[in-house]
């Protein structure tokens, strides 16, 4: 035993292949950044009355949260320093350190939490356990009639075609082993599914996370991605990051998975609640199943043991308390209900608005050139706005099903009411922002700035604004807390490909150009030196005539008679 496990705190207890030197917390990079959608849902199934195990690194703040409201709690990590850190923050905590194929309970848990999944449970003290192998064990440890929270990262999610940088190294030395050689590793939803299901384990549901693995705001379930999701949900729910290095605009890629309806087959993570059932519940799917299979006459004792002793949902956790999703705006948590959404704690419940993005109806309507539609939906833009619109409004952040606006988000007033004329130039000016900071085609001068592109939209829409009422905008923007430093972020690779195959024609097309302009000036030169050359020839020859003895002669023969000519003019005048 070394040495150092005597500084650990009296609640740190060492149970085989832990870390000594090893932290997965000092950077949280490759863990998970579980917020205010998890919380939640942690809050609603931790047990009144139970025992609750965190397996695996979580985010200090949720393992707060479970501490703090669980009655008896426990937490398994592989990271010597993690664990003494966390002993010392909750003396009261068990904190057992190692790896979890070693890991034996005194008694089965209510409540097993992996929201990191099982990737951080093994050790380099030894070969690294299938995944299917690392969940038989922590499927062992759920009671009958207790629950397991299971996050397992998607190899094919969203997010693995935005991120130009390799995915395997995210993690630093903690990849010493990739799943991806592990073939029982979850392929998609059903074979996630199949594992949870061959360790003794019932899905009662499962949720896939976004815009990103690595900090999480909304959580929808498979029966909320199921059906037609309204654009105001679905269009908030992309990935920006701030020093990430993107190969496709995040907006557009999410948007076409929800529209295909693939968001639980490519989410970035998958999070899944499972149930072990009771032995009778168990006991009861098995005749069920054995029934159904057999189909002959000679089953009828087993029909009527299967009608004798009806399954007892009382035995199984609750499905009820989870919820159809989870939302966050900001910093307000909406809970997604088969009506709408439903503002947590105890906020009214509204509708999601129907209709498409105003920006993707702008940025399509730019691509085409089509200045008319631009025309048109700018002008029903700002007399929306007159007839008392949400002042706070965006582009991004509004829907129009053809005949009205809706915001997607609240209102956030300002101060004082401003100008609708303000308004719409604030709007128009964050538009221009986004669309040229994202590289998307416009039918407008391309070295146009700006500042300069949201005047000439202001007085598309019929409502001219001049640099006087810009700042006012930037104003309003900066007082409402929304700055358009989001939008200022570095095109995509996909753009600046985009981008550069335009050039590319333009270039293309100038250059053809120039060589027929360097033709027909070429053939010009050559019709000019012989017009050149003819005219002095012509000269020549002018001078030679002069200088001959007949031209000489005419000339002087030719001036008296001019000279009586204006004599007679003169007396006859």
């Amino acid at each position: 035993m070394n040495t150092r496990t005597n500084e650990a705190p009296e609640n740190v207890r060492l149970i085989g292949g832990e870390m000594l030197l090893w932290s997965d917390m000092s950077t949280m990079g490759g863990v998970t950044e579980w917020r205010g959608a998890a919380l939640e849902l942690i809050r609603r199934m931790v047990p009144e009355s139970g025992r609750v195990l965190l397996v695996g690194p979580h985010p200090l703040l949720l393992v707060d949260e479970v501490v703090a409201q669980a009655p008896a709690a426990a937490v398994l990590l592989r990271s010597y320093p993690d664990a003494c850190a966390l002993g010392e923050r909750h003396p009261g905590l068990a904190v057992f350190c190692g790896r979890l194929e070693v890991f034996e309970a005194e008694q089965p848990y209510d409540l097993v939490l992996a929201l990191d999944g099982l990737l951080r449970t093994h050790s380099a003290e030894a070969p690294a356990a299938a995944w299917i192998e690392s969940l038989d064990a922590l499927a062992a440890l759920v009671a009958h009639g207790g629950r397991l929270v299971l996050g397992v990262r998607n190899d094919l999610g969203v997010d693995r075609f935005m991120e130009a940088r390799p995915a395997d190294r995210e993690g630093g030395d903690d990849q010493w082993a990739p799943h991806g050689f592990d073939p029982s590793y979850p392929s998609g939803p059903g074979a996630l599914d199949s594992g949870l299901e061959s360790a003794g384990l019932r899905v009662q549901r499962c949720y896939a996370a976004y815009p990103g693995r690595q900090a999480p705001r909304a959580l929808l379930s498979r029966e909320a991605l199921a059906r037609d999701l309204p654009e105001a949900l679905t269009f908030p729910l992309s990935a920006r990051g701030g020093d990430r290095m993107l190969v496709a605009d995040p907006l557009r890629l999410t948007r076409l998975v929800f529209r295909h309806r693939l968001g639980e087959q490519l989410a970035p993570l998958w999070l899944a609640v499972a149930t072990r059932p009771h032995h009778e519940a168990l006991r009861h799917e098995a005749l069920r199943h054995e029934a159904l299979r057999h189909e002959a006459p000679h089953d009828d004792d087993l029909h009527d043991d299967l009608h004798d002793e009806p399954y007892d949902a009382p035995y199984d956790a609750p499905n009820d308390d989870l919820p159809l999703g989870l939302v966050e705006e900001g910093a307000s948590l909406y809970e997604l209900t088969p009506a709408g959404l439903r503002r947590l704690p105890d906020g009214d419940e509204r509708p999601i608005p129907a209709g498409r993005v105003v920006e993707e109806i702008l940025v399509e309507a730019c691509a085409r050139e089509d200045v008319r539609t631009v025309r048109e939906l700018l002008a029903e833009l700002a007399a929306w706005l007159e007839a008392g619109g949400d002042p706070s409004a965006a582009t991004d952040g509004l829907v129009y099903d053809g005949e009205r606006f809706a915001a997607i988000g609240p209102a956030v007033l300002p101060a004082t009411t401003p100008d609708p004329r303000v308004v719409l130039c604030r709007i128009l000016w964050r538009f221009a922002v986004r669309l040229q900071a994202a590289g998307h085609h416009h039918p407008w001068p391309w070295p146009l700035e700006a500042d300069q592109l949201a005047l000439t939209l202001c007085g598309m829409a019929g409502r001219p604004c001049d640099p006087g009422d810009l700042d006012l905008a930037r104003k309003l923007d900066a007082e409402l807390g929304q700055p358009a430093e989001l939008a200022e972020q570095a095109p995509t690779y996909r753009d600046l490909l985009g981008a550069r195959d335009r050039l590319a024609d333009q270039l293309t097309a100038a250059l053809a150009r120039i060589s027929r302009l360097e033709t027909k000036l070429s053939y010009r030169e050559r019709e000019l030196v012989r017009a050149r050359s003819k005219l002095r020839r012509i000269q020549r020859k002018a001078a030679a005539y002069r200088r001959t003895l007949g031209y000489r002669l005419s000339r002087r023969l030719a001036r008296p008679g001019k000279v009586a000519r204006r004599v007679i003019r003169l007396l006859s005048g």
